[in-house]
């Protein structure tokens, strides 16, 4: 089994109000939780980043991370205060260039000894766009082959010195970018850093199969806003039919299933009973999910002002209105007409109010029980090819993961399901991952 620590704090998922939730912007935060993954011999320490903060009828979202600093600026620091651990970042492939971004995840790898890894994500809105040069909007359609063609050009680089350390010159001239010159680094520790690819959608999970080494995917809804990521999984078999449609793509391009990890986020509550776990859960989705969050939300797909209304108490009476400009930084994606009768048959199924329907209909990503029941749970996804591994992604900062580390990695370890010591000292060598041939 594989775990990997995912840093809280983007989308509805810290849990603000809780004593013991900590800055999200202090040092001490970060280098806490890469710690207590490392004591708990996780691959990798994983950091999303956001390009603009979300607003909402010219609002922050009120359950956002405001002032989050870059993430690969934090991970070279963390390389410094880990031996071990993976180092991952998400940098977006539409909003920077290959020559530069290479150079900085190339770095990474070298500062750290082998432990870096690139989570790379697409955007095609105009209003993350509006912070940079060329305005940002990108066609949808164009998304994944300026990322292909990305990130070509970025293993073209790390590859282009000689096994002697001499710099040779590159050239490259495609459909986004015409490039030439000679790379400052030569090849780094892993040959390539690590790629990460969120391939959850159809043409997602074809450019994961071509060029990820890992894929990042979903359980439950995770915070996403409903309709954005139609495929995550929801349960054991939906993971199954997950790893099996990905995993048959691979042999056209040449590659192993073991050449990819699959590895959904989610989250673990833990309780000394099931009922107290349970309890715990419900808490805890409950302050992930705000009154204002809740309206936010199902503004999403009514597509309307719904501030008149009562988050505790029934979903609007009326249909919902396409109405793209309402909410910016959250595009709404999917048939809102098929979603709103679907919430709304749910919420007259189990009379809940507005605030309980979108908690509800959020969806199950959290493992909740008893530390035995967890560790039983997740080795069973994992025998059963459900995933490679997980993303734990707590609910607090920055001690959101010690309690999982403390009571059931030992588990885990016990039913012979997850590593007792590192073996290697390079993220590949943690994922069992094989090394890149090198085209220099």
């Amino acid at each position: 089994m594989h775990l990997a620590a995912h840093f809280p704090g983007v989308n509805t998922t810290t849990v603000w109000a809780d004593t013991d939730s900590r800055s999200q912007i202090e040092f001490s935060s970060f280098a806490h939780l890469a710690r207590t993954a490392e004591r708990g011999l996780f691959d990798f320490f994983f950091l999303a980043e956001g390009l603009r903060l979300r607003e909402h009828k010219g609002r922050i979202h009120d359950l956002d991370v405001v002032g989050r600093p870059e993430s690969i600026t934090v991970l070279n620091a963390l390389a410094a205060v880990t031996e071990r651990l993976g180092l991952a970042a998400t940098v977006d492939a539409t909003f920077n260039e290959p020559y530069e971004l290479a150079r900085r995840f190339a770095t990474l790898d070298h500062l750290s000894g082998g432990r870096a890894a690139w989570n790379v994500v697409t955007s095609s809105d105009a209003f993350t766009g509006e912070n940079f040069r060329r305005g940002g909007y990108l066609d949808r359609a164009e998304r994944y082959p300026r990322a292909a063609e990305f990130l070509d050009i970025a293993r073209e680089l790390w590859d282009s010195w000689t096994p002697g350390g001499i710099p040779r010159p590159f050239a490259h001239r495609g459909r986004h970018f015409d490039i030439a010159g000679e790379f400052t680094l030569p090849r780094s520790p892993q040959g390539h850093p690590v790629v990460i690819q969120s391939g959850d959608s159809e043409e997602g999970r074809e450019f994961a199969a071509s060029a990820a080494d890992v894929i990042f995917s979903g359980w439950g809804s995770g915070g996403y806003p409903p309709g954005r990521r139609s495929t995550w999984q929801s349960s054991l078999e939906d993971g199954r039919a997950f790893c099996t449609d990905v995993k048959r793509r691979l042999a056209k391009y040449g590659r192993a299933r073991d050449d990819v990890k699959i590895m959904p986020r989610v989250g673990v509550v833990l309780g000394d009973t099931a009922a107290e776990a349970q309890e715990r859960a419900a808490e805890i989705r409950r302050q992930q999910t705000s009154p204002q969050n809740a309206l936010l939300t199902l503004e999403q797909i009514w597509g309307v002002d719904l501030s008149s209304y009562d988050p505790d108490g029934p979903l609007p009476d009326i249909g919902p209105v396409v109405d793209p400009a309402l909410t910016q930084g959250r595009t709404r994606r999917g048939d809102t007409v098929a979603i709103a009768e679907k919430w709304r048959a749910l919420s007259e199924e189990k009379g809940l109010s507005i605030r309980e329907t979108v908690i509800e209909a959020g969806g199950r990503h959290f493992f909740t029980g008893t530390p035995e029941a967890v560790a039983r749970e997740l080795d069973e996804h994992v025998r059963r090819e459900a995933a490679d591994g997980f993303i734990l992604v707590p609910h607090l900062t920055p001690g959101g993961l010690d309690e999982f580390v403390d009571r059931v990695v030992p588990l885990l370890q016990e039913r012979g399901a997850f590593r007792t010591e590192y073996r290697g000292t390079t993220l590949r060598s943690h994922l069992g991952l094989p090394a890149p041939v090198s085209t220099g």
